[in-house]
């Protein structure tokens, strides 16, 4: 802290205020510059890239100091905040000529990442959310809002973490409102990959005037979390937030539910490499032509419904603009006049919106009676039920178009806004003006020709007024009884002013400050009658941006042969000529190979196998791609589909570690498949792809095999499960609910093709090193693996064969060892040298099935077998099955 008397009293002033805000640079007001010091400076300098000076401020050492002009401050402001600063902005608030001492100043608003309200800091196609959340013993509550918008919402979370964390990078929020009830060590990570700033508010009770926004909740957690974000709103904005809608609750029962890595994984709005929306499914639907319209469909992919009524709705209205398709391209071109209004609305509340705002605000809604009239064409009460809500908003638009010039200024303090004949005052102040200035170049003409100086001319600034200017060589020639009175010398000129110039002077700045001023304060009483509507307006908004995201459904359905989908209660799925909607869509003029996914009510699962690159994972996406795009009420890319309404989705396609949680490729794989396991139901859709590789082979393949199981005897969600393990595909056999399928290759002339069809049964092979050679490693290496594959093939076969004919021969001194691997002497040969008990039983049961072969253990494993059999697998999630085995692991080491 430092010591506020050695500096001078405005450098003690800045102190005192720096003090309320020891986490934002504080823009501090002097003339018309906005300057920074101390720390604030040093940083500013360097993150702005502007130079850093210094001040003498009462110390012995000079304060360091850095500024920006208060006219461009707006700039430098959103590039502080891009970077995930804040900045408290401090005015002077009293007139300096009466001020007495050191001019008043305050900050009259924080701006942070999360309350931006300027256009241009803000992505028209994304919300900008704030978040804050209340600990409780058995949940998270949180609350959100999109300041720029008005839109509020709540939620209960459970009391996890990663479920918490999930949620914040999915909202894509900016700013996490906290208390100290809640350790900030969970954000490390996330604040370590992203720009998120952490701020604090201890208040959780809801100011008086904004409770109208919580009626509808009964739900006292979600109050306190509202009560918390709209506290630390009011505080820091210092501005009333009229503008603020009724809370919208966030219920997972009423949605389906996708997780933050399903989310990723399927790739739904963002791609996982490049985190660009282009090639996501967000990209590809996206043909609205209004920014509430693409924030929607962003919300309604990250949430689909479960409402099979309101689902069918929007595909009705969808089939509606697919029937009219000139309906649609008309909508389509009054939509393309529709602003924002959404963010007008909420300019406009903050008391910041310029002319031009209104401007946008008049050509939007001027577009309601053409938009209700095309929709009315459509004759349906869905549309109609939306077509109420588009309320006549003439009397605004009315007044707009009195009032307001066709391009006006964007300073709403410098006039030239208001159009003749809408103010009689402002009439006659213009006309003095005018006239006024018409007066002076008749005068300047005049005293051209008294004293015949040509060059002799009347000039104006604001400090100096109006005055005549003649060359110093010309002074000779005014005549002695002109009535110039000397104003100020230059270098070349000298300036003059008359009684008679005086006079006009006075009277024509006179009118000209008051036009002005009047100007001004009829724009602020236009701007008011708008925000009296703001409700009005944001519902207006809402409807527009409804039709605007069905619209876009219908041109990509025509666009892509897309077909309505059927919904069905009976666990069945029939999709025909199924397509990857954004790999159809990349591949552009490549015929897509187009594949069914027929799954009856009695079959949950496929289990996939195939070589890696023929689109196992692109078949598995597509199924859930199509499920989102039916409940979210858009056509899918298919002949026919016809699918149930999924409650949940979760997938686990890829290798990737979790940066945010420190985790490896393995441990996020089982932590997936976990939360799969432990959340699905059996009206749940499950994708896992490749489960088990980032482990040894055999403790891989028995983790697959006893999740498959599972799934099918415990959860009977329908389910996709690819997999490598061949050895796997005997289940078939076992599970009556489960079917084997492959992705088709072909060998040509020693040339693997990827037919990319999925066709009934197992895959005969992998074709791994196929694989490498298509992605060119050395053909060395490629030759030296295909020797070892000989190699290890023959082996196996040799080993196989020997144990067929023990099997055959009931030879149990092959099959009884004290050892816990069987040794080969003298039937098994080969390079491998021994045996795992997983495989002496596979060859047992091919050949011998009815033979009884007993193995027997003795020391030194004889205790870890019996707590082997000790163990239940059906009780076991698979994360509790893995942390099992590593232990039993551990102790086998042990005794090596």
């Amino acid at each position: 802290m430092r010591d506020k008397s050695k500096y001078t009293p405005m450098m003690q002033q800045y102190l005192t205020i720096k003090e309320n805000y020891q986490d934002a640079f504080v823009f501090f007001r002097l003339g018309d510059f906005y300057e920074l010091f101390f720390e604030d400076a040093q940083l500013a300098a360097k993150e702005l890239e502007i130079a850093l000076t210094g001040r003498e401020a009462g110390a012995e050492e000079r304060v360091p100091m850095c500024g920006v002009p208060h006219h461009s401050a707006e700039n430098y402001i959103n590039r502080l905040i891009e970077r995930g600063y804040k900045v408290a902005v401090c005015e002077q608030v009293e007139d300096p000529a009466s001020a007495k001492g050191v001019v008043r100043r305050e900050v009259v608003r924080l701006l942070t990442p999360g309350t931006v309200m300027n256009q241009t800091a803000l992505n028209e196609k994304e919300n900008n959310f704030i978040l804050s959340i209340v600990a409780f013993e058995d949940a998270y509550a949180v609350a959100y809002s999109d300041l720029s918008t008005g839109e509020n919402y709540a939620m209960r979370l459970p009391k996890e973490n990663q479920v918490l964390i999930g949620e914040l990078i999915s909202l894509g929020c900016k700013e996490i409102v906290i208390g100290s009830e809640i350790e900030t060590a969970m954000f490390d990570n996330l604040r370590a990959l992203r720009q998120i700033v952490l701020s604090y508010e201890e208040e959780c009770l809801i100011p008086i005037e904004y409770q109208l926004l919580v009626d509808e909740i009964n739900d006292d957690y979600l109050k306190q979390a509202f009560g918390r974000l709209v506290s630390y709103l009011v505080r820091t904005q210092k501005s009333a937030l009229g503008h603020l809608q009724p809370i919208s609750l966030t219920k997972n029962e009423d949605y389906l539910s996708i997780d933050y890595n399903s989310r990723r994984n399927l790739e739904l709005t963002e791609t996982i490499r490049s985190k660009s929306r282009q090639g996501s499914l967000l990209w590809l639907l996206d043909k609205t032509k209004t920014a509430m319209g693409s924030r929607l469909l962003k919300q309604w992919i990250e949430r689909p419904s479960i409402s099979e009524p309101l689902i069918n709705e929007r595909l009705d209205v969808v089939q509606a603009f697919m029937n009219d398709f000139m309906i649609k391209e008309e909508l389509k071109r009054h939509l393309d006049e529709v602003y924002d209004l959404e963010r007008l609305a909420g300019r406009i509340a903050f008391g910041n919106a310029n002319a031009r705002d209104l401007l946008q605000l008049h050509s939007s809604l001027n577009q309601i009676p053409h938009i209700k009239a095309l929709l009315n064409q459509l004759a349906m009460p869905s549309i109609d039920h939306q077509l109420n809500k588009l309320v006549d908003c003439s009397h605004i638009t009315s007044i707009l178009e009195k009032a307001i010039v066709e391009n006006p200024p964007i300073n709403i303090k410098e006039g030239g806004i208001i159009k003749d004949g809408y103010h009689e005052t402002l009439d006659e102040y213009r006309y003095i003006v005018t006239h006024g200035k018409e007066w002076i170049l008749a005068l300047e003409a005049a005293e051209r020709e008294k004293t015949g100086i040509r060059s002799l001319k009347i000039k104006y600034n604001k400090v100096f007024g109006y005055y005549i200017e003649i060359s110093k060589a010309n002074l000779h020639l005014i005549p002695d009884d002109a009535g110039y009175e000397r104003k100020q010398t230059l270098v070349n000129a000298e300036r003059f002013i008359t009684e008679e110039l005086k006079e006009k002077e006075n009277l024509i700045l006179n009118a000209e400050e008051k036009s002005i001023q009047l100007e001004y304060e009829l724009f602020t009483e236009l701007r008011q009658m708008v925000k009296n509507e703001i409700p009005k307006i944001q519902q207006i908004a809402k409807v527009m941006a409804y039709f605007d995201v069905l619209q876009s459904f219908a041109t990509v359905s025509e666009e892509h042969r897309y077909v309505r989908p059927m919904l069905n209660h009976h666990h069945v799925i029939e999709i025909k000529d199924g397509r990857h909607p954004v790999v159809e869509k990349v591949l552009k003029g490549t015929q897509y190979v187009e594949n069914d996914c027929i799954m009856p009510e009695d079959l949950s699962i496929l289990l996939i196998t195939g070589p890696n690159m023929s689109g196992k994972s692109t078949y598995m996406r597509q199924l859930a791609l199509i499920s989102i795009m039916a409940q979210i009420g858009c056509y899918v890319p298919a002949s026919s589909a016809n699918v149930p309404i999924f409650d949940q989705i979760f997938t686990r396609i890829g290798a990737a570690d979790d940066l945010v949680s420190g985790h490896s490729t393995f441990m996020v794989e089982m932590m997936e498949t976990n939360y799969a396991l432990e959340h699905a139901t059996k009206d749940s859709l499950i994708l896992l792809d490749e489960i088990g590789r980032g482990t040894a082979t055999f403790d891989g393949m028995a983790l697959a095999q006893s999740i498959i199981e599972y799934v099918h005897d415990k959860v009977g969600a329908k389910t996709l499960f690819s997999t490598h393990y061949h050895e796997l595909t005997q289940l078939e056999e076992k599970c009556d609910h489960l079917e084997n399928r492959h992705v088709r290759a072909e060998e040509h002339e020693g040339q693997l093709i990827f037919m990319h069809k999925l066709m009934e049964g197992p895959s005969d092979k992998s074709y791994g090193i196929h694989v490498a050679e298509i992605a060119k490693l050395p053909s060395s290496l490629i030759a030296r693996a295909k020797q070892l594959l000989d190699v290890l093939e023959k082996d196996k076969t040799t080993i196989q064969t020997s144990l067929e004919t023990a099997v055959k021969e009931e030879d149990r001194s092959v099959l009884t060892s004290s050892e816990p691997i069987i040794k080969t002497e003298p039937v098994l040969e080969g390079e491998q040298g021994q045996l795992s008990l997983f495989e002496v039983a596979e060859a047992k049961k091919k050949v011998a099935p009815k033979t009884e072969v007993k193995v027997e253990y003795v020391n030194p494993y004889e205790d870890i077998i019996n707590e082997l059999d000790q163990i239940d697998l059906y009780q076991l999630t698979p994360m509790q099955a893995m942390n099992m085995m590593y232990e039993l692991k551990v102790k086998m080491n042990q005794r090596k």
